[in-house]
Parts: structure tokens; C-alpha cells; sequence
């Protein structure tokens, strides 16, 4: 008789482990299969990259936030380690493009000056402290994500970048210049100013016209 009862009591206890384990096994799968990709919006960009930059720094984050009428405080912070991309270009849709038919020559004008197409941070986080009343949440990474991209924003104007992508863009005009002559036509294109001694490149001035060497 008690080998019996014994029997059933392991035999019990065999399918509620069963039951349980399959039943552990649904709800994750269906917490994975609960994954969804939205896809927003999407429209159309004509955009040139013209220079790409890479940036490293080095971003001490900390936050003090006071408790019962600030009798005490509490404080968390963090070293973060900020590895951006930057991408700058021109927006062409900003750019004004005329045919000259009787002169033969397109015109472009109204050359928009060079942008920050995208910022693309990576936050490496060391050294987080978490105090009891004052931890790290979602909404900080966040907030970090933004202050990452403005700090590299301001970055950007005193590492020469802008004037890289004017140069390159001039580049890339002039390559269109020579595809525009072999179809018979010229290439104005003097509304892309070019400040500093770079203004020359290969014996031409901005506009396709050879510079003046008679006296």
C-alpha cells in the first residue's frame, strides 16, 4: 500500500514539473514572437555625404537630487565613453538648377551651404553608481543619447569638417563639369563659394573657366 501511494505521489509530482516546464516554454516563445518592426514613414532624399567624421570623447555624467526638503541627497553618476559618426553633406533639393539653352550651360545657383546630415552615437557606460533613491532609468539613456549628439554638434564647427566638405563638394562638381562638356554643354557653377587659397584646384577657378595668366 505505501509503495503505491508513493508511486502516485512521484508520479504527481512528475507532471507538475512537466506541466510547468511546458507551460515556461510557451510564455517565452510567445514573449518573442511578440517582436515588431513599424516602419513610420518614409520619403524620398537627395542628399550628397560629402565627409565623414569620427569623434571619441570622454562624458562625466552625474546627478545629485535632494529628498525631504533637501535635508539629504542622493547622487548617481557615471563615465561615459562617446564614439560618434558624423555625416556632412549637402541637401540638393535646396539647390537651384537652371538650363541656359542658347548658351548651352546649366546654371547652379543658390548652392546650399554644407549641413549635418546625421549624428550616430555609441555610449559605452563605466564606472555607474546608483545611489538607493537615485538610479539610472530609461529615461536617462535617453537624455544621454541627446546630450551625446549636442555635444558632438558643438564639436563639429572647430574640427574643419565644414571646410572639408566644401572642398569635396567642389570636387564632385567639377567631376560633373567634365561629364557636362562631353554632352557639348558648360557648367556655371560660381554659386558654390569656396573661402581660403583651396579655391584653385587643378588649374581652374569655381565656375570651369581656366584662370587668366596674360598680363
Amino acid at each position: 500500500m505505501a509503495e503505491l501511494f508513493l508511486g502516485l505521489l512521484l508520479g504527481a509530482l512528475l507532471m507538475y514539473w512537466g506541466y510547468t516546464f511546458l507551460n515556461r516554454k510557451k510564455v517565452k516563445d510567445l514573449t518573442v514572437h511578440q517582436s515588431t518592426v513599424l516602419l513610420e514613414k518614409v520619403r524620398s532624399v537627395c542628399k550628397l555625404i560629402s565627409v565623414e567624421g569620427d569623434f571619441a570623447e570622454i562624458y562625466r555624467f552625474e546627478n545629485r537630487k535632494g529628498h525631504f526638503m533637501n535635508l539629504f541627497s542622493s547622487k548617481k553618476k557615471a563615465l561615459v565613453v562617446i564614439r560618434a559618426k558624423a555625416h556632412l553633406g549637402y541637401d540638393f533639393k535646396k539647390l537651384d538648377v537652371l538650363a541656359d539653352i542658347e548658351r548651352k550651360t546649366i546654371l547652379l545657383r543658390n548652392f546650399p551651404p554644407p549641413e549635418i546630415l546625421s549624428i550616430e552615437p555609441e555610449l559605452e557606460f563605466y564606472d555607474i553608481r546608483n545611489d538607493l533613491f537615485n538610479a539610472f532609468t530609461p529615461e536617462d539613456m535617453t537624455s544621454l543619447n541627446k546630450e551625446a549628439r549636442a555635444h558632438i554638434r558643438e564639436k563639429i564647427p572647430e574640427s574643419g569638417l565644414m571646410e572639408t566638405a566644401r572642398h569635396e563638394a567642389l570636387e564632385a562638381v567639377m567631376l560633373m563639369e567634365k561629364l557636362v562638356e562631353t554632352l557639348g554643354w558648360k557648367l556655371d557653377y560660381q554659386a558654390l563659394k569656396i573661402d581660403g587659397p583651396l579655391v584653385k584646384l587643378q588649374g581652374k577657378e569655381p565656375g570651369g573657366n581656366a584662370p587668366d595668366t596674360n598680363p
